[in-house]
C-alpha cells in the first residue's frame, strides 16, 4: 500500500476525533440527535482547522445505515465509502475551478434526481466564495427551498466575500484557530502511534510553526520525519524552519540590556552563519519580550517551551523596567515592518538593533556634559548681572507709573527722553545674550530635554 500523508491518515472519522471546535460540534451533534436538519450549513475559518472534515462527518451522520445519528457506526458501506471519498451521494465540488454560472446550472439540474444509495444527496462545495455573482444568484432559490433529499454543505476561508443573501440562508459555523497546546497534544499522540521518536522541544517548535492550523503542523511533521529518518530532533526542525533556538535571540536581548553593541554585532554574525531567517529572528525576539512582560505581571507563569531559559527570563524581567520593555518591543515591531524596505534583510535587522541601542533614553541621560570651569564662572557672573538688570527694570517701571500725575512739562520731558533714549550702562552685549542662551541650553541638556550641542560657537567671543 502506498504511503499516506499524516494529514490524510489522521483525518477525524468521528466527532470525538476532532481537535477543538467544541462550539461547532455541540450544535451539529444536538441537531443530529433530535433530527433537526437544516437545508444548508456554512463552515468558515482559516485553512487546516477542520472545515471539510466536519462537513464529511455531518454527511456520514446523515447517511449512516443505522439512521440519522451523531455517532456514525463506521462499519456500514455508506460510512466506509464516505471515509474513502467514493460515496456516490456525497458530491464534493471545488468552487475555485468551477466558477462559471453554467457549472452551477448543471449542478442544479441534477438536484431533481433522488439519491442512489444514501438517505440524502449531500453537496459539499469547498471554497464557495470563489463562485461568480451570477452563480450565487442561481443558487439563491435552491438554497432556500431545496428538494427534501438534498443538503448543502458550504466551506470557505473568506466568509466576508459571500453575498448576504447566501449567508442568511445558511446555518453559520465559524471554526477557530487551534492553540499551540491543542496541536502539541495531537502531535504527541500521532508520533507515539506511528512509533516515531520525537524530541518534546522539536514538537513544540512544529506546533508553533503550524500557526493555528493542524494540517500545516502535520505537513511540517512529515517533513521533519523525512529529515531525521523516523526521528524528530530539535536541531533538524530548527534547520528546516530556518530559525534559532531560544539561546540566540535571548542573548541578543541581554546584550541590548547591557548596552553592549559589540556583542550585538557578533551575535548577528553568528546568526548569519547559521542561515537564520531574519524575519523569524525578529519574531522570536518579540516572543521572548512578550514572555518577559508576562513574567513581570505573573511571576509564577511558566510555559514548558521556556523551561530551559526560565532563570534568564526571570532575571531580565527584574532588570528591565516595563517602559524599557515596551520600548524594545516597539522597536522590534517597527523593524519587522521595515524589513522589505532595507537594502538587505540582515542590514534591516542590524539597523533595528543599533537603533534600539542608540535611542535608549539611559544612554542620553548618562552622557557627561563637557563644560570648562571658566565658562561656568562667566555664565554665573552674567546670571547675577541679569538679575540686577531685572531689578532696575522693575524700579524704572514703578517710577514711570508714579510720574503719571505730574504736570504737562514733566510729560513733555518724559516724551523727549522716550524719543531719545540714553543707552543703558547695563544693556546686554551680543556675547552676553549668547552666554545666557547657552546657559539655558546646558541646563536643558543636562536634564535630557534636548540633544547635546557643542559650545564652540561662543567660546572664542568669551575669551
Amino acid at each position: 500500500m502506498s504511503y499516506q500523508v499524516l494529514a490524510r491518515k489522521w483525518r477525524p472519522q468521528t466527532f470525538s476525533d476532532v481537535v477543538g471546535q467544541e462550539h461547532v460540534l455541540i450544535g451539529l451533534k444536538n441537531g443530529l440527535s433530535i433530527v433537526r436538519i437544516h437545508n444548508a450549513y456554512l463552515f468558515s475559518g482559516t485553512r487546516g482547522v477542520g472545515k471539510t472534515s466536519i462537513a464529511r462527518l455531518l454527511a456520514k451522520g446523515l447517511n449512516c445505515e443505522t439512521g440519522i445519528t451523531s455517532i456514525p457506526c463506521g462499519l456500514c458501506d455508506n460510512c466506509k465509502e464516505i471515509e474513502q471519498g467514493c460515496f456516490i451521494d456525497l458530491i464534493e465540488i471545488d468552487a475555485a475551478s468551477r466558477t462559471r454560472v453554467e457549472d452551477t446550472r448543471d449542478l442544479l439540474y441534477h438536484l431533481q434526481y433522488a439519491p442512489a444509495r444514501g438517505r440524502f444527496k449531500v453537496y459539499l462545495i469547498d471554497e464557495v466564495h470563489m463562485l461568480s455573482r451570477h452563480s450565487f444568484n442561481a443558487l439563491l432559490k435552491t438554497l432556500e427551498e431545496p428538494p427534501s433529499h438534498v443538503k448543502f454543505l458550504l466551506a470557505t476561508t473568506e466568509p466576508k466575500k459571500l453575498p448576504i443573501t447566501i449567508l442568511s440562508r445558511c446555518l453559520q459555523f465559524h471554526l477557530k484557530e487551534l492553540s499551540v497546546n491543542q496541536i502539541l497534544i495531537q502531535l504527541q499522540r500521532i508520533t507515539i502511534a506511528e512509533g516515531i521518536i520525537a524530541d518534546p522541544c522539536a514538537l513544540q517548535l512544529l506546533a508553533c510553526a503550524g500557526k493555528g492550523s493542524m494540517r500545516d503542523a502535520l505537513s511540517l511533521t512529515d517533513q521533519a520525519i523525512s529529515m531525521g529518518i523516523d526521528k524528530i530532533t530539535k536541531e533538524n526542525v530548527l534547520l528546516m524552519l530556518g530559525s534559532l533556538d531560544n539561546e540566540q535571540p535571548l542573548s541578543i536581548i541581554e546584550a541590548l540590556v547591557d548596552k553592549n553593541s559589540e556583542k550585538v554585532v557578533d551575535l548577528i554574525e553568528q546568526s548569519a552563519l547559521l542561515g537564520v531567517d531574519w524575519e523569524n529572528l525578529i519574531i522570536e525576539i518579540l516572543t521572548l519580550l512578550h514572555r518577559i512582560a508576562m513574567f513581570q505581571v505573573l511571576p509564577n507563569a511558566l510555559d514548558t517551551y521556556y523551561s530551559s531559559v526560565q532563570k534568564r527570563l526571570r532575571k531580565l524581567s527584574c532588570l528591565l523596567t516595563p517602559s524599557d520593555l515596551q520600548y524594545f518591543y516597539q522597536i522590534a515591531l517597527t523593524g519587522r515592518k521595515d524589513l522589505n524596505y532595507a537594502p538587505s534583510r540582515r542590514m534591516g535587522v542590524e539597523m533595528m538593533l543599533l537603533r534600539a541601542l542608540s535611542f535608549h533614553l539611559k544612554l542620553v541621560i548618562d552622557q557627561p556634559v563637557d563644560v570648562s570651569e571658566k565658562t561656568l564662572q562667566i555664565i554665573q557672573m552674567q546670571s547675577i548681572s541679569s538679575s540686577d538688570i531685572q531689578t532696575d527694570t522693575v524700579s524704572n517701571d514703578a517710577s514711570i507709573n508714579n510720574s503719571a500725575s505730574l504736570p504737562d512739562k514733566n510729560c513733555i520731558l518724559q516724551k523727549e527722553e522716550t524719543a531719545n533714549p540714553k543707552k543703558s550702562e547695563y544693556s546686554l552685549s551680543h556675547s552676553t545674550d549668547q552666554l545666557l542662551q547657552e546657559r539655558n541650553h546646558i541646563h536643558q541638556r543636562s536634564s535630557g530635554i534636548i540633544d547635546p550641542k557643542p559650545l564652540t560657537k561662543i567660546l572664542p567671543e568669551i575669551c
